[in-house]
């Protein structure tokens, strides 16, 4: 089956609601291709090694969360950039691309997707005034110790954390947000968890930790975002009969 480029774009628009953001870079489609799509691929970031393995898959759009002209970087078309471009150019591969839209929905967002992965329940998202609300909060199906929510966390994601905290001390709420989103652990602070668990880790959180008494995981910034873009492929795939690849690209980070 195939669909055309401007009901994929209607579709995402929809489903996703960028227009309701105020984000670092463009939301929806950022470089436009061929008219007709039959083959989706979605990665985490459109990089050189994704956009190779769409050409290897025949692949006539990606769908991302980390795409390009993020706000206050080089606005010229030079370098990897160009590399980047030209690819995608030269082959009619359509770029989509959806930040902060891709982390909050509430059903195939990345915070809903990683707190479904890890078999929590979530009761509220909380955020800052005037901004959006990225931090959700909730708790797992049964309390456990830090070191039974590392193993967890360990298993599902196949990547060691970064885990500030006393192994022994009891979960029973937790906030997580995907990402590079250690400057809202605050916010967890604030809400009273036992936990917050995001990608990243800065020198002060673990001051904060430590000081606060709720722990922190940091569980990789790419490890964290794979399931947002997976989820939404799959439906685009179901809804529309399009033939759907997610392809991780390994990253440590």
């Amino acid at each position: 089956m195939t669909m055309q480029r401007a009901q994929l774009e209607a579709e995402l628009k929809n489903l996703l609601q960028p227009q309701k953001f105020r984000d670092y870079c463009p939301n929806g489609l950022q470089v436009e291709g061929s008219v007709e799509i039959s083959k989706l691929v979605t990665g985490v970031t459109a990089s050189d090694a994704l956009i190779e393995e769409a050409l290897d898959l025949s692949a006539d759009c990606l769908l991302v969360h980390h795409g390009y002209f993020w706000r206050n970087e080089d606005q010229t078309i030079t370098g990897i950039k160009k590399n980047r471009l030209c690819k995608l150019l030269a082959n009619q591969i359509n770029l989509f691309a959806y930040h902060l839209p891709l982390d909050v929905h509430e059903e195939l967002g990345n915070n809903a997707q990683l707190g479904k992965l890890l078999g929590f329940v979530t009761e509220q998202v909380k955020g800052r005034p005037d901004d959006v609300a990225l931090v959700a909060i909730g708790r797992p199906a049964i309390p456990l110790s830090l070191g039974e929510l590392q193993i967890i966390v360990e298993g599902a994601l196949k990547r060691k954390p970064v885990v500030i905290g006393n192994p022994l001390a009891k979960i029973t709420r937790i906030a997580w947000c995907t990402g590079a989103a250690q400057s809202y652990f605050d916010l967890a602070i604030e809400a009273g968890v036992d936990a917050f668990i995001t990608g990243e880790i800065s020198e002060p959180s673990a001051h904060l930790a430590h000081e606060s008494g709720v722990a922190f995981i940091s569980a990789g910034h790419h490890a964290t975002e794979r399931y947002g873009v997976q989820a939404v492929g799959d439906f685009l795939a179901q809804e529309f009969a399009l033939e759907h690849h997610f392809v991780d690209i390994e990253n440590p980070a």
